[in-house]
């Protein structure tokens, strides 16, 4: 996706900020600007002119005013609020049904994701499509797929608390829009962000548990499962409970 105006401008404008939390941690106070058309330097305030910085445009999500997950999309724009920009190829939104009953939710996007511009495409994506195809009988269409993080963490590298902090918002914008029945919290990150809990995975998973409303169910990554195959057995367990579940609400 080619970054609009608005986004060109974001950057424009995220770049003197960062100047000019430079200028303030060196202890400059004032800086000269030339004016238009003369030599005569004008003292520039460093710290108003940092705090005139307008926060959308320095990288702050304008929520309240997004009523859609196109519009979300729109908003993230190719987002620079965090230092996971540096190293990634495309912003990894989410995909699936826009009204999904069910919603997976992973930690954040692999290289083949990052290539692709999707989540869950690449040999642990291709493991959650037999689960949700072979296991559960669904179509990936009709289920909706999304990360924590929405870059690539340099070398599939865990997500650090301030990328999961600048991120989480629009994960939780996503869910709000799509709202649905159940969730899949899919791996460590994904399940101790929703729930706000340090308790470990192998713990929390097979457990019912409530996000916004929601019931999410705690299991493990793909990823995990490519490294554990013997532990496939307890996805099937949590997602037999899934599957119960969804019938429930059908019923």
């Amino acid at each position: 996706m080619v970054a609009g105006d608005g986004d060109q401008l974001a950057i424009l404008v995220n770049s003197l900020r960062r100047h000019l939390q430079r200028q303030q941690r060196w202890g400059v106070r004032f800086v000269a600007r030339p004016e238009l058309g003369t030599m005569t330097p004008v003292a520039i305030d460093t710290k108003k002119s940092l705090d005139n910085v307008p926060q959308r445009l320095s990288g702050q999500p304008r929520k309240e005013n997004v009523t859609s997950l196109e519009e979300l999309r729109g908003e993230i724009g190719e987002c620079r609020r965090c230092k996971l920009h540096l190293g990634r190829t495309h912003v990894v939104f989410g995909v699936g049904n826009p009204n999904a009953k069910l919603m997976f939710v992973g930690e954040g996007p692999g290289a083949d994701e990052d290539l692709k511009g999707e989540p869950f495409v690449g040999r642990a994506g291709q493991l959650l499509t037999d689960i949700i195809t072979k296991g559960m009988g669904l179509a990936r269409e009709d289920v909706y797929i999304a990360n924590v993080v929405k870059c690539r963490p340099p070398q599939n590298r865990n997500p650090e608390p301030d990328e999961v902090a600048t991120c989480e918002p629009f994960l939780k914008k996503q869910i709000e829009f799509i709202r649905p029945k159940i969730i899949v919290a899919l791996g460590k990150f994904a399940v101790q962000t929703l729930l706000q809990s340090k308790v470990p995975i192998t713990r929390l998973r097979g457990n019912w548990h409530t996000y916004m409303g929601i019931k999410l169910m705690p299991t493990f990554h793909p990823a995990y499962l490519l490294r554990n195959p013997a532990d496939k057995k307890l996805v099937w367990e949590d997602i037999k409970k899934v599957i119960v579940e969804m019938q429930s609400e059908n019923a």
